[in-house]
């Protein structure tokens, strides 16, 4: 779960502006969107596969 606690002298938009941060960096945002729709096992399982070949190829290029 996300906090923010207010600092000295913040105001409310520079709150509101570190909770998006904190939202955007933990991927919540993402997903939301993922989740606002229905996705197909099928679908779903290609997407993680393709996530984990994008992976494998980046570590392999950079142990080079």
């Amino acid at each position: 779960m996300i906090k923010v606690k207010s600092r000295a002298g913040e105001s409310v938009q520079q709150m509101v502006k570190r909770f998006k941060k904190m939202c955007e960096k933990e991927g919540l945002i993402r997903d939301i969107k993922r989740n606002s729709y229905y996705e197909k096992p099928s679908e779903r399982n290609r997407r993680k596969r393709r996530k984990s070949q994008r992976m494998a190829r980046l570590f392999s290029s950079t142990n080079l």
